[in-house]
């Protein structure tokens, strides 16, 4: 009985995923040993919700959309934030192995795709995303902000995806393209806050000065942030307006669309970056 031969193209993605799992591994293993990051990523925009929930509680009826509550209005906001900031610091390690030499060894080893270190890159910084922003929904949920329903589950897992690459995709194109972890800290931190006020996730576009409602109609959280709260809204229905931007209204799809071209982009934007310093 002859044993079965491996065709060409399953051995190289054999060892594809043996690669990037391995390298996963270890991301998780840096994780476990300094598990602060993982804490305080869900520490942060827990106060966040906690704080300023209790300070607009008592908001006027009528202030808000559709008349909910403030709690919820912020929740939305507040899930965005925590997985567009774990995003962001996707670029730290790849960085850190730069500095440290960790990356060098990489690219002189034997690796058959060095896609490889992407892809774990990638695979680590979504599902912290995921966990912290479970979190942030489990968290809102026991303090009477509710829960969305199956499909708006669904809706907000993949809107976080969504997100989640794109970001993830910008953060490691700059991790390859900035000198070092100072600058790379220092655009965290310039972009992190002004994306989050500049966009719906603690205030409606009609509470805004015109200036700021543009940006706020053009930030791409913003277009993560409203399907997000339609989810919890009730019936699902992403054909409906989410958004009346200055430039016209918004429905759900143009949402999600809107996110998928971000996302398509912004890899295809460093791929050459990434081929050039991989190489």
């Amino acid at each position: 009985m002859t044993s079965p031969v491996a065709t060409p193209t399953s051995a190289p993605m054999a060892e594809l995923v043996q690669e990037t799992t391995a390298l996963t591994r270890r991301l998780f293993l840096q994780l476990q040993r300094r598990p602060s990051t993982l804490v305080a990523g869900v520490l942060q925009p827990l106060i966040w919700l906690v704080l300023f929930g209790a300070l607009f509680s008592r908001a006027p009826e009528g202030l808000l959309p559709g008349g909910i509550s403030y709690g919820r209005f912020l929740g939305a906001g507040v899930i965005v934030f925590t997985a567009f900031s774990a995003a962001l610091n996707a670029g730290l390690p790849v960085m850190f192995d730069r500095e440290f030499g960790f990356l060098n060894r990489l690219l002189v080893a034997p690796l058959r795709s060095r896609s490889s270190i992407v892809l774990a890159s990638v695979i680590y910084i979504t599902t912290l995303s995921l966990i912290q922003s479970l979190a942030i929904m489990a968290t809102a949920a026991l303090l009477g902000y509710g829960w969305p329903g199956m499909a708006g589950l669904g809706l907000v897992l993949v809107t976080l995806l969504l997100l989640v690459f794109a970001v993830t995709a910008l953060s490691l194109g700059l991790a390859f393209a900035l000198p070092g972890h100072i600058e790379l800290i220092a655009v965290i931190f310039v972009f992190n806050l002004p994306l989050l006020f500049a966009s719906t996730a603690l205030a409606p576009l009609s509470f805004m000065p015109p200036w700021l409602g543009w940006l706020a109609a053009l930030n791409p959280l913003t277009f993560a942030i409203e399907p997000i709260r339609a989810a919890y809204a009730g019936p699902l229905d992403l054909s409906i307006v989410l958004l009346d931007a200055p430039y016209g209204p918004v429905s759900g799809y143009v949402c999600l669309l809107v996110l998928m071209l971000l996302t398509a982009g912004l890899f295809l934007l460093i791929r050459p970056l990434l081929n050039r310093k991989l190489s």
